[in-house]
């Protein structure tokens, strides 16, 4: 139990250290406005300097690819379009359980506005037991509970791409890659009767059906399409997951495990993209310095910004560091108003070298709330169009959520397992084991006691 009373005390000294803190970051950010006003007259050349040196910084540096004093109202989305999303959650392994195994639960979310569709709030649990699920990440050093987190990002990612697709009717609704979890057509419909494939979500279900309209549409093209039909092909789509979509964690990874999770990320963003679909990431209250590091190229006294040369050691005190921890965030509060995005940056981490022609791009939108960071690959960027639709969905969807996105949130409270759930699921693995036979089925004694106290 925690004695509340003790602490007192300690809270005292913690709330003058963050007093403190706090006029540290007012100075510091006074200094990060004063290279972001340089930065306004200097943007080329700094950005010069950081290709010529590129192979010689030793931190994370983002590329401006808009002038830095661009702040852009972000347009008012239609009203009718879709929002997809996805989160995971888990139940790691425990040796004190009546059985080693974990579970990966990824709720999902879709959200249709204007369209008279039921929307998908559920979740797909999957169980994990085998040798090969709980054991082979330990040939390359790395946890089970890691290599769990891991395999719940790839998850997460494949199972928007498949969602996304099969709940907008876009693509074939088929995967290159084995399905994990059943299609949507195979789910119940809350409402009774058919499946959520059968009418509910975008066009017909059957793949010789739509080839047939396919077929008709390309030899009669003087022909208006159908209201239907016309509504699929030009509702507005976004696929959003929480968090980054640089997956900073691969880059401590051997290979052979990186191949492991990477490749199904990516081959599900060629399927979003195969389809038209964008998908985003977005990071609440982000901690990020990719931005602010681009301002550390100002800041060098030295004749180049070699740090391979002048500052090997990064954990030291150097003299680019003036602003060092101030956040992107911070310093893009002072520049946007409520419904404004920063000047586009294309990330420049190295784990990105992997991601191919899928290079991550972000940006700073002031949502209301907060300064909050959106990501997207490269193809999205491209597109001006989508890019512009997808941060007016997103907007329109922190608004609807008082503060944070409604898919998102929801997605979240999908996925997330409770403790009552966890109770019933190591009961209905109890009652499954004692029926094929297994005797002495129970927890340890420490798990035991520590579940009820007998002082």
């Amino acid at each position: 139990m925690l004695d509340l009373s003790k602490l007192a005390g300690q809270m005292r000294g913690l709330s003058q250290h963050l007093t403190q803190e706090a006029e540290a970051n007012r100075q510091r950010l006074e200094l990060g406005m004063k290279h972001l006003e340089y930065g306004f007259d200097n943007q080329n050349e700094l950005v010069q300097i950081q290709q010529k040196w590129r192979d010689r910084i030793l931190f994370a540096n983002a590329t401006p690819m808009e002038p830095l004093h661009t702040c852009i109202d972000i347009m008012v989305p239609p009203k009718v379009h879709t929002v997809i999303a996805t989160d995971g959650s888990q139940i790691a392994p425990n040796h004190h359980e009546i059985a080693y195994c974990y579970l990966l639960n990824i709720g999902r979310v879709v959200l249709h506005y204007g369209q008279n569709k039921h929307p998908i709030l559920d979740s797909l649990p999957e169980i994990f037991y085998r040798p090969e699920d709980l054991y082979m990440s330990r040939q390359w050093g790395i946890r089970t509970e890691e290599w769990m987190s891991y395999r719940r990002t790839a998850s997460e990612a494949v199972v928007l791409s498949e969602l996304a697709i099969a709940a907008t009717g876009k693509g074939d609704g088929e995967s290159s890659r084995v399905r994990r979890f059943p299609p949507l057509s195979e789910l119940p419909n809350p409402k009774g009767g058919k499946g959520w494939g059968d009418g509910e979500i975008g066009r017909k279900g059957d793949k010789e059906t739509r080839g047939q309209e396919e077929d008709e549409r390309k030899s009669t093209p003087s022909t208006p399409s159908s209201p239907s039909t016309a509504t699929t092909e030009t509702i507005p789509t976004l696929a959003m997951v929480d968090g980054s979509l640089i997956y900073w964690f691969l880059e401590q990874l051997p290979y052979d495990a990186r191949e492991h999770i990477l490749p199904p990320i990516l081959e599900s963003w060629k399927d979003l993209r195969e389809a038209g679909i964008p998908i985003m990431g977005y990071l609440s209250a982000s901690r990020s310095i990719e931005a602010m590091n681009f301002f550390r190229l100002s800041a060098c006294p030295h004749k180049a910004p070699d740090c391979m040369s002048f500052c090997p050691n990064q954990m030291e005190k150097i003299p680019c560091k003036l602003f060092e921890g101030l956040r992107d965030s911070t310093l893009w509060s002072t520049q946007l108003k409520p419904g404004q995005r920063s000047p586009l940056w294309k990330s420049n981490s190295r784990i990105l070298d992997l991601y191919e022609d899928q290079q991550i791009y972000f940006c700073y939108v002031h949502v209301g709330t907060e300064i909050a960071r959106v990501e997207f690959p490269q193809w999205v960027v491209e597109d001006t169009e989508m890019f512009e639709e997808s941060l007016g969905l997103m907007l329109a969807q922190v608004h609807k959520g008082y503060g944070y996105p409604v898919a998102l949130a929801e997605s979240h409270n999908q996925a997330v397992v409770r403790g009552g759930d966890r109770s019933r699921f190591f009961g209905l693995l109890e009652r499954q084991m004692i029926k094929a036979g297994l005797k002495n089925v129970g927890t340890s004694y420490k798990e035991a006691r520590k579940r009820g106290s007998i002082a």
